[in-house]
């Protein structure tokens, strides 16, 4: 398993109505093949930033099989109207379990 995690920027007068598309977009990624779960974290230091972290099989999963669905395009289509920036889309790969 891999997690996804898009840095996003949001103005910070729509960060209500951000949280609230995100909400509504989760039904998405729920259904979409290869995808164990997501969440929305808000960067405390700055205000409008937030992290979407998703869990997939592999990055092929993302990338190429939710990328070319519908549910990408309602997630897009929720979501991407707040961002004040392209989104920065990077993957990670457990490395060492502390503990």
């Amino acid at each position: 398993m891999i997690h996804e995690v898009a840095e996003l920027t949001v103005a910070s007068q729509d960060m209500s109505a951000f949280e609230q598309a995100v909400k509504e977009a989760a039904p998405h990624f729920q259904a979409a093949e290869g995808c164990h779960g997501m969440r929305l974290e808000k960067v405390i230091e700055h205000p409008g930033q937030y992290r979407l972290i998703v869990a997939w099989d592999n990055v092929e999963a993302h990338m190429v099989t939710f990328r070319e669905s519908a549910g990408f395009q309602a997630w897009r289509s929720l979501a991407g109207p707040f961002f004040t920036e392209p989104p920065k889309v990077y993957h990670l790969a457990l490395a060492v379990t502390g503990f």
